[in-house]
This record gives C-alpha cells, structure tokens and sequence, in this order.
C-alpha cells in the first residue's frame, strides 16, 4: 500500500499517541470483552475529572501526534462532556496533529454529538456496524438495526470528517459466505475510507463464551479461513488496500494511530484498563472505574502490570505485531534498534516460515504469504516461544 512507508524504530524521535478509554455503554454487547459499565448518577463528571487529574500524572516529553477515543462507547458523553473531554485532550496536541479517532455506534449518533466532535478537531470516525443483517445483529446482541447504521453513516458524511471506517465482523453463528459478503458489499456501497474486518473471537466472560462453553455455538476454523480469503478478493476487487490482516484502506486513509502502535512507538492511555507504552515501561490501568478513580484521586496512576521496555520485549512484539502487516518487518532495522535480542533464535525462525511458504524475505524485509497470514496467530505463539526459550537467551 503506497502511501504506508516504515519509520524508523529508533526510540529517540517516535511518534507519541494517545488512548482514552471511555468505558461507558448503555448495553453490552454480547461478543464484547473490553471494560465497560453503565453509567449512574455523576459517574461520567467523575470519569472526566479523573481524566484530567491523570493526565497531569503523566511525563508528557513530546506532543502527541495521534489519538485513539475507543471504549465503550466515547459516542455515549452528552456534546457538553465531549467538548470538556475534548478539550483535555487538547492540551497536550503538538502543532502537527496527524489524526484524531473516535469510536462511535449507529444509536449513539446525533447531529450535536457530531458537531461537537468536528468542533473539537476529530477527523476520524469509526462506526460500529458489524453487519446489516437482523438476525446477525441479534446474534451479537447488537442494540441498532439497519435504517439506523444508514442514517447514522448519513449523518457522519455530512458533517464532513475526512476520513470514516466501518467495522465488520464475520463468522458469526448461522453467518454462511453469501451472508458476509452481502455484508461486504453493502458496506462497500457506502464507499467509506476504511474497513476493518473481525473474525468473530469467543472470549471470556462474554455471552457468546457462555453459548460456546454451552455447546449451543461452534468453532469452524476452516470457515473462517475461507472467509478471510474472500474478504481479502472482495475488498481488493473494490480498491481496498490491506495493509493488516484486519485492515482495508483506501489511499491515504490508513488509520495512524493504530500503524503507531503496530510499530511499537509510545503511547499514553487515559481511562480505566486504558494500556501505555511510555516512559521505558508499558503497563494497563486498572479495569475498575471506582478503582481507577481512587487511585488518580491519590495523586498517582491506575496501573497494575507495569513491565521495563526492554530490547527484546519491543523486538518481540514487533515481530508479532509487525507480521501482521502486509509491510512486514525490517529485520536489520529492528536489530540494530534492539541488539541484545535474541537474533539468532529469530533467524531460525524466519528461515523456518519461509521453508515452510508461511513467510517470504524480500529485501531485508519477513513479510508473510497469503497461507501465512491465515495463521498469524500462530505464528505469533511461535515467536513468543522463540524469545522465550532457553535457546535465545
């Protein structure tokens, strides 16, 4: 995809982005794992004020670049609480912001909602339509419905955002292949700037994890190996460059923020269970709101599993990560940025998902084939071995 080109790794001058997790939802979702609760009575002024007072907790060294409003759903605070959270967030952009995403659902769009969004300086917005089917939605426990994902697309054209995704999911119980791809096109027909396609994941603590541990849904994986694969053709087809295995972009519109954090540059969440990646150390707050909240309230950050950046913690996950890109990985870039990882392990590695046509090396570059990305998440389990083995140490 020509217009996503590969920074430097270097450490020394990486872009800085910034995540606020807004953990309000008015319904959960029944595939949805993220944080989130219903709001009661002064929950949200005292969400905001904790927003702030954190924020003052934090080693702002360079001005933030991206940001990333995800949630729960941001799409919930009334135009008033956007604009105050809004102007927080303002506060720390430098002169050259690049982009400023926000995570909306079709029920949570209103015109003085969007108003206040552009007003503020959002350019991004990312839909939560995951299908436009009836009895999909309802398999997911999705509150909208389809004359509600138009109007809501409608209303988010005419404001004038300059760029908007939709995000989709696929295989979903009793979803079969020309369901998805009726899904595909019709999304396509819209022509948004971005699409982010999900294979329906089954995790814990979640409704769905119920129906599964339940018997009453299966797993098929080699449906959604077949499903991937014509995601990939249809979306091609229509003029969607992948640019990750989940990512579809028209030029131009690759969202940065999350290109940022593939990369393993630094970021700084705000917000209960909100993750950083700054300072020399990466951790997550808390996913507590009250808990969150007493801890900013005492002068200091929420988060419990704070890790050191080491060289071969960030050559890991950039290799995890970074594979998952069509871009693939510059590997003597990311050795000479991390030289005390353990190459040697990560040479054997390569050669063996090339022998095997999981991967090709091009230049410098491990990229992974077509059969490669169809297991990335198991490539991604072979990796994390690799740095962990006694043989790389």
């Amino acid at each position: 995809m020509s217009e996503i080109t590969t920074g430097s790794p270097s450490t020394d001058l990486v872009p800085l982005g910034m995540y606020v997790h807004v953990p309000f939802c008015a319904k959960t979702c029944d595939f949805c794992a993220f944080y989130q609760v219903r709001p009661t009575s002064g929950d949200i002024d005292r969400y905001l004020d904790g927003i702030a007072r954190e924020s003052e907790y934090v080693n702002w060294d360079r001005p933030v670049s991206t940001v990333f409003w995800g949630g729960g759903t941001p799409g919930l605070l009334s135009a008033p609480d956007l604009r105050r959270l809004g102007a927080e967030v303002r506060r720390r952009l430098g002169p050259d912001l690049r982009e400023w995403s926000v995570e909306m659902t079709p029920t949570s769009v209103t015109d003085a909602r969007l108003d206040a969004l552009r007003e503020i300086g959002v350019t991004r917005i990312s839909l939560g339509v995951q299908s436009f089917q009836p009895a999909l939605l309802e398999a997911l426990g999705r509150a909208h419905a389809r004359d509600r994902i138009l109007r809501a697309y409608d209303r988010i054209r005419k404001a004038g955002f300059a760029s908007v995704n939709l995000d989709l999911i696929f295989a979903i119980p009793g979803q079969d292949e020309d369901a998805w791809l009726q899904d595909i096109r019709e999304a396509v027909s819209l022509q948004p700037d971005h699409l982010s396609t999900y294979c329906l994941t089954f995790e814990e603590d979640t409704a769905l994890w119920v129906k599964l541990s339940q018997g009453k849904v299966k797993l098929d994986v080699e449906r959604e190996a077949q499903l991937y694969e014509k995601t990939w053709a249809t979306l091609e087809t229509a003029g969607y460059a992948q640019y990750e295995i989940s990512n579809f972009a028209r030029p131009g519109h690759a969202c940065l923020h999350n290109l940022n954090t593939w990369r393993m540059s630094r970021w700084v969440g705000l917000g209960p269970s909100a993750a950083s990646q700054h300072g020399g150390w990466r951790g997550t707050n808390v996913a507590d709101l009250n808990a969150w909240l007493e801890n900013v309230s005492a002068g200091k950050r929420a988060t419990e599993d704070r890790a050191e950046l080491t060289p071969s913690l960030l050559a890991e996950d950039a290799l995890v990560f970074g594979l998952r890109m069509n871009e693939g990985v510059d590997l003597a870039a990311l050795e000479a940025a991390n030289p005390t990882a353990p190459w040697k392990a990560v040479e054997r590695l390569a050669d063996h998902l090339a022998e095997d046509g999981l991967a090709e090396r091009l230049g410098g570059r491990l990229k992974l084939t077509l059969r490669g990305r169809l297991v990335a998440d198991a490539i991604g389990s072979e990796i994390m071995n690799a740095f962990s083995s006694r043989e790389a140490a």
